[in-house]
């Protein structure tokens, strides 16, 4: 398979529930508005350190589409999936984008350490770590 890059973001991110992997930035964010049974989604236009599943149809409430599931790279949680074809026309803009379930995320701001720890307090140290 070989060697797996993670790649850490800066800004307000939001990242894996369960590994804390940094999995997409708030600017990338195109849509808030969606819910399914489960809860909230988020539609984004580029996510990070995800693998992609197989693409395969399925069945959702705006009609038929071809999406692949998207897997964290830290810890193989499934986080969402990649819309790979959109079969109605009004739904066309959401090819090539990503869903992330809300529940399976959380969001922080990030910053890498610069410079010594001790230029940084506790409570910036955490958040970086975290």
């Amino acid at each position: 398979m070989g060697r797996l890059f993670v790649v850490n973001l800066e800004g307000k991110i939001y990242s894996c529930k369960y590994c804390k992997t940094h999995l997409a930035l708030c600017e990338d964010v195109v849509s808030k508005s969606s819910t399914v049974s489960m809860g909230k989604l988020i539609l984004f236009n580029k996510v990070v350190n995800v693998t992609i599943g197989e693409k395969e149809e399925r069945q959702m409430t705006t009609g038929m589409h071809a999406v692949a599931d998207l897997f964290c790279v830290g810890c193989g949680s499934l986080v969402g999936w990649k819309y790979e074809t959109a079969h109605e026309k009004s739904q066309k803009y959401k090819e090539g984008k990503s869903v992330l379930e809300r529940f399976k995320f959380t969001w922080s701001r990030w910053k890498p350490l610069t410079g010594s720890i001790m230029e940084h307090t506790s409570q910036e140290v955490m958040l970086m770590i975290a």
